[in-house]
């Protein structure tokens, strides 16, 4: 932590690295549990567990907690009788129309064992030993890009091959035919779409504007809020992964320094600001920070760094114009930063801006300046990611 008096210079600096102009489950039924449960049990849930149920699986809180209560003990079921059936045993799931368990198994004569233990049946072809066997050998494959995922899928006893209809071709049907000579549990099912991985918007965290670097401000809607003398409208961004990332969805620089970036599929906003010491901030509002408060900023090359709200709606001269409406603050920041988190309050739980510019560094201390949130959101027509 860099805390200094400010330092006084003609014009200050933007902190972007690189660039020539600056420091560059599906619905569930709603049927009765039937799996009764204790008062002990329902009084146990967290709030936050009940209240995402209810959003994302349309539940009332009641049904909620009896849902969670039946599916506690439908797993003491499927223990019980997993154990009861032994090598007969070929999967289990919940009945999504009468939320009772079901276990499948191979052998008739182990079927009232399965019972005993609380569990409906169903007699099936496999065991749950052949089916994983046979999943492992496709394991050992090389699959082809058109094949997007192969599993065991207990419910139609079978192992699931995935692949993506619109790229199915030959090398697709060579390891297809592979993969039913392994096993005759085998079965083929297209899909529109291929999976692929997802990573999460965080505050602080680098992105990439060609070879220039800069930082996230905060997780919005659809994207995060940064510097805009990052980027102009229609520039490409990657993340800190060089992972493709999103697009510059507004600008505005000089006069201002905000912009936004709306980001691809492959990025899920979170209320995050990332402290570089292993854990992350929530944002849970912007209420802005009084003058004297003390403030903390994250970037993507000094990491998190504190100080002093020095001065509201400041201008500064850079070199490329003017801007102002910003926040002066005595916390340093370098090359990189720019674009990065403001936060303060309670547990750091405010947002207050983005990284814009400033003199000095974090070994010798600095002045530092950013551009309150509040006026980004509002230009844009944003909503902060909140915890």
């Amino acid at each position: 932590m860099n805390r200094t008096s400010a330092v006084r210079l003609a014009t200050a600096t933007l902190l972007a690295v690189g660039s020539a102009t600056a420091l560059s489950v599906p619905a569930i039924a709603t049927a009765a549990a039937p799996y009764a449960a204790s008062p002990a049990d329902t009084e146990s849930y967290p709030a936050e567990l009940l209240q995402a149920a209810q959003r994302d699986l349309g539940l009332t809180a009641e049904q909620v907690t009896a849902r969670l209560a039946s599916d506690t003990r439908a797993g003491e079921v499927e223990s019980a009788a997993k154990a009861a059936v032994g090598h007969a045993y070929a999967g289990s799931w919940i009945n999504s129309a009468t939320g009772r368990l079901v276990v499948a198994v191979t052998d008739a004569a182990k079927a009232d064992a399965a019972r005993a233990a609380g569990a409906d049946v169903r007699r099936v072809a496999f065991s749950h030993q052949q089916l994983t066997g046979a999943k492992a050998s496709l394991d050992g494959m090389a699959a082809p890009k058109a094949i997007t995922s192969w599993r065991v899928d207990e419910q139609t006893n079978s192992v699931v091959v995935e692949v993506n209809r619109a790229q199915r071709d030959a090398s697709a049907e060579a390891f297809i035919a592979q993969a039913k000579s392994v096993s005759p549990s085998v079965r083929v099912v297209e899909v529109a779409e291929s999976p692929t991985t997802l990573y999460d918007t965080r505050g602080g965290d680098a992105y990439y504007i060609g070879s220039s670097r800069c930082s996230i401000g905060f997780a919005v809607t659809g994207g995060f809020v940064t510097a805009g003398h990052c980027g102009r409208s229609g520039n490409a961004t990657t993340g800190y992964n060089r992972v493709s990332q999103g697009t510059f969805a507004g600008s505005s620089f000089p006069g201002n320094d905000y912009a936004w970036v709306r980001t691809n599929s492959n990025w899920t906003s979170r209320p995050w600001v990332n402290r570089y010491n292993g854990s992350n901030v929530t944002v849970t509002g912007s209420t802005s920070a009084a003058v004297g408060a003390a403030i903390c900023r994250s970037g993507s090359t000094t990491g998190w760094h504190c100080g002093t709200v020095q001065a509201k709606n400041s201008t500064v001269n850079y070199p490329q114009g003017t801007v102002s409406g910003l926040t002066r603050t005595n916390a340093c920041a370098e090359p990189g930063d720019s674009g990065g988190s403001w936060v303060a309050g309670s547990g750091y739980s405010q947002a207050q801006g983005v990284t814009s510019g400033g003199s000095g560094n974090c070994s010798s201390g600095g002045t530092t300046y950013f551009q309150p949130v509040g006026e980004i959101l509002s230009a844009y027509g944003l909503s902060l990611t909140r915890g």
